[in-house]
C-alpha cells in the first residue's frame, strides 16, 4: 500500500481494492515475529489483526477519542458545564501538547489507528497527526452532524456534515467514515438506513473516504446492518469489556465473521469504572488499576473476532501499559480469571446511572 501521503483522492478506490485482495487470504491475526510489508507503522512488539474486508492490517491496541480524566492531570482543562470533550481557552496549549505526545507514543509504540467520534476529537487528533498523517489511520465520525440527530438523517445532510468536518478539521480524505447511529432504546426507520447507506456510498464514490460502516449501541440492529449491507458496512463499532462473552448461539460475532466485517472494541474499560484511582501517574491506585487494565485487554484479545479495542489514553505510562499487554501470554490462567471477575464486579455495581446501557453487553 502506498503511504498515506502519497494516496490521491482518486486513488482510494484502487488501493482499497488491492489491498483487500493481497491481504485476503492472510490470517485474522500477524505474530509479532514477521515484518509484512504492508503493515502501516509497523513495530516488532505490536500485534497486528486484519480489518475485516477493509484489508487494512491494523495494531490490536487502537487510540479511543476519549480523553476522560484529563482534568486530573491538567487542572482546569474543561469548561464548566461543558463536559470532558470541551477546552477552556487557558489550557488549550497544554491540552494539544498532551495529545500530541500520546499519538507521538502510540505511534512509536506500532500502533496505527485512532478513533475520533465527535468534532472536538476530530479537531484535536487532526491537528495532533498534522505533518503524521501516513503514520496512522484515521477513523471519523462527527457524531452532531450523524443520524443520531433527526435533521442528519437523509443522505444530503449526511455527506453535509462530514464534508464540513473535513473543511473544518483540514482533511482532504478519511480512512473510516462510521455514521454514529441511535444508541438505544430505538432503532432507525427503514428509509433513514438507506439514506445512511447512500451517503457513505456516495462519500466513498467521490474518494472523500476509503472505507465505510456504522457505530451502535445496538446488538440486533448492527447485526442486521453487516447481513444486508455487506458492501458497505465494512466495519462496525460495538462496546466490548473485560465483563463481555460471545452468545453460544446467534451471536454478532457469527455475523462478523461471515461476512468479513472488522470489528473495533469501544468501552474496554467501562468508562474508566474498572480502576479503583483517578488514572494519574500519582494515584495510590495506579498500580493495580494498570494490573487490571491489561488484564481487560488481553481478556479481550482473546475473541481473535474482534479486531481490535480502543482505550482512551490520556498519558504516556497508559500507553505502555497496553502495549505491556500485548506482549504477555494471552490467555488468563485461573487466579487472573478469579482477579478480572472480582474487578468486573465491582465495575458493574458501580456504573453510573448514565452507563447502565453497557450491562446488556455482557452477551454479544
Amino acid at each position: 500500500m502506498k503511504s498515506n501521503e502519497s494516496i490521491s483522492r482518486r486513488e482510494f478506490l484502487g488501493d482499497a481494492a488491492l489491498v483487500a485482495a493481497g491481504l485476503a487470504a492472510s490470517s485474522t491475526q500477524v505474530g509479532r515475529a514477521a515484518t509484512p510489508p504492508k503493515i502501516l507503522n509497523f513495530n516488532a512488539n505490536m500485534e497486528y489483526r486484519r480489518l475485516g474486508k477493509t484489508g487494512l492490517m491494523i495494531s490490536c491496541i487502537c487510540l479511543g477519542g476519549h480523553w476522560k480524566r484529563l482534568d486530573a492531570t491538567i487542572p482546569g482543562l474543561f469548561k464548566k458545564g461543558g463536559g470532558w470533550m470541551e477546552v477552556t481557552d487557558e489550557c488549550k496549549a497544554a491540552f494539544d501538547q498532551n495529545r500530541s505526545e500520546i499519538v507521538s507514543r502510540c505511534i512509536d509504540a506500532g500502533i496505527n489507528y485512532v478513533d475520533a467520534c465527535a468534532g472536538h476529537e476530530i479537531m484535536a487528533y487532526s491537528r495532533a497527526l498534522k505533518g503524521r498523517r501516513e503514520k496512522m489511520y484515521l477513523g471519523f465520525s462527527w457524531y452532531e452532524k450523524e443520524s443520531r440527530f433527526p435533521e442528519w438523517r437523509t443522505a444530503k445532510k449526511l455527506l453535509q456534515g462530514i464534508e464540513e468536518g473535513m473543511r473544518d478539521a483540514g482533511l482532504d480524505y478519511v480512512d473510516l467514515w462510521r455514521i454514529s447511529a441511535l444508541t438505544e432504546g430505538s432503532q432507525h426507520s427503514a428509509n433513514e438506513v438507506e439514506e445512511m447507506i447512500s451517503a457513505l456510498a456516495t462519500a466513498k464514490k467521490q474518494g472523500k473516504v476509503r472505507f465505510t460502516g456504522v457505530s451502535s449501541h445496538d446488538r440486533d440492529w448492527l447485526k442486521i446492518m453487516v447481513e444486508k449491507y455487506p458492501e458497505q458496512i465494512q466495519v462496525i463499532l460495538t462496546p466490548y469489556t473485560a465483563n463481555s462473552k460471545v452468545l453460544p448461539t446467534d451471536s454478532l460475532f457469527d455475523a462478523v465473521k461471515q461476512c468479513d466485517v472488522g470489528v473495533l472494541g469501544i468501552k474496554p474499560f467501562a468508562s474508566n469504572s474498572l480502576f479503583k484511582g483517578d488514572s494519574t501517574l500519582a494515584s495510590p491506585d495506579a498500580e493495580e488499576d494498570s494490573r487490571r487494565a491489561r488484564l481487560a485487554i488481553r481478556y479481550i484479545l482473546a475473541n481473535p473476532a474482534l479486531t481490535a479495542p480502543m482505550p482512551g489514553l490520556i498519558n504516556a505510562g497508559q500507553v505502555d501499559n497496553v502495549v505491556k499487554a500485548v506482549q504477555e501470554r494471552r490467555q488468563l490462567d485461573q487466579s487472573e480469571r478469579t482477579e478480572l471477575d472480582k474487578a468486573n464486579a465491582e465495575t458493574w455495581a458501580k456504573l453510573p446511572a448514565d452507563y447502565q446501557w453497557l450491562k446488556k453487553w455482557e452477551y454479544v
